[in-house]
């Protein structure tokens, strides 16, 4: 952060000089003007964050620097440095947000603390900066990836957005990455974007109508470039395919045609999958479903997302659990139920929607069935366990 003191007298920024600690405030350049309109040309080039002001300057007085400021905007801070006859400024200093004054002659224990207290303004001012930037960033990224998506599927028909992409370029390569699950890609498709754009050769993004599948835009004939990349940073095996769009009109077509490959396994693989160990990848599964039991969990879903046939997950998942994959999700949500049955006030219907289930009758029968009471029975009966 960078301070100026801005006072006619060299006595006057002296004091404020050797009364500051500055560098323990993360100051870490002060500087000086003798009036006005010296300050303005200083604050022009030197963009300073606090300004430490006199009122009674020749030229241009405290109230008029103020005034100039407010009137640009200026997004630093000021304090006035006042005598006591002075109060007659005060009105004009509200005015024009002054963070603060201070009485002359000045008290060292009231200068430190509002030294202190303008350096942590300004530091939490930036932070606020910050996060509204990253806030506005992330929305902005999301909403071209909900358009990137759209182009795709044929939802939107706005090709400017792949102009604005790869702006100049005839022929644009789309590529399709569907990752193993449990390797985490958001690391490395940041990493990916991030060489991407220093090379101003494309961008990636995750398709949002489908877990897993991501989406690379790139200069035509730099998909090997890519793939390259990819061998070298990925660690677990990821499927590729890759068309080249002739015409930005073609995307849904050419999209179109490439899930199709990828699901019926026209693909290339970076890193083989038998590098994986075979009961690693079975903790996997296991794992995913544990985390996601209430939703539509199916083979076919698990097949997509761990590179294996339906019909080897459903020997895999018997091995590792002793229960068919449709039993491991029953008992699942069942002793979910209990649970909720047990120790919250949901209703039958709101425990049957959370776990899955569109029908509540569907979900008391196999509740009974499974427990041997319907959920209302159950809860009646732990309820009065509880009286007891």
């Amino acid at each position: 952060m960078k301070a100026l003191l801005v006072d006619d007298e060299r006595n006057g920024r002296e004091v404020l000089r050797t009364l500051g600690e500055w560098e323990q405030n993360g100051i870490t350049a002060l500087l000086e003007a003798s009036d006005g309109k010296e300050a303005l040309e200083l604050i022009a080039s030197e963009q300073p964050d606090i300004i430490f002001t006199d009122i009674k300057m020749p030229r241009m007085n405290g109230i008029e620097l103020m005034e100039q400021l407010h009137a640009a905007d200026f997004r630093g801070k000021c304090i006035l440095v006042t005598g006591y006859d002075d109060y007659q400024f005060m009105r004009k200093a509200i005015q024009f947000n002054s963070f603060d004054y201070l009485l002359k002659p000045i008290d060292p224990e009231a200068f430190t603390k509002v030294l202190e207290n303008v350096t942590q303004a300004i530091i939490a001012d930036k932070q606020s900066l910050e996060n509204e930037a990253e806030v506005l960033g992330d929305a902005r990224r999301l909403l071209l990836e909900q358009q990137v998506s759209a182009l795709c599927t044929g939802e939107l028909n706005d090709f400017s957005i792949l102009q604005e992409i790869l702006p100049q370029k005839e022929k644009i390569d789309i590529t399709l990455l569907s990752f193993y699950h449990m390797h985490q890609p958001a690391p490395i498709l940041d990493t990916l974007r991030h060489e991407l754009h220093r090379y101003a050769i494309g961008d990636v993004f995750r398709f949002r109508q489908e877990e897993n599948i991501y989406i690379v835009l790139s200069a035509a004939d730099h998909w090997l470039q890519i793939e390259n990349w990819l061998r070298q940073h990925l660690d677990l095996p990821v499927r590729l395919v890759q068309k080249t769009l002739h015409a930005l009109e073609e995307i849904s077509t050419v999209f179109e045609h490439l899930t199709v490959e990828l699901a019926e396994h026209r693909y290339r693989t970076i890193k083989r999958l038998e590098e994986l160990e075979s009961e690693q990848r079975g903790q996997d599964i296991v794992a995913y479903v544990q985390s996601y039991y209430m939703e539509d969990v199916s083979l076919e879903r698990l097949s997509k997302l761990f590179f294996l046939s339906k019909e080897h997950i459903s020997r895999k998942f018997k091995q590792e659990t002793g229960l068919t994959l449709s039993q491991y999700v029953t008992d699942c949500r069942m002793k979910q139920a209990k649970q909720w049955l047990d120790k919250t006030n949901k209703t039958m219907y709101d425990i049957a929607r959370l776990l899955g289930y569109q029908d509540e009758v569907y979900f008391s029968k196999l509740f009974k069935k499974e427990i041997g009471l319907t959920p209302t029975a159950y809860r009646t009966e732990r309820n009065e366990r509880g009286a007891r």
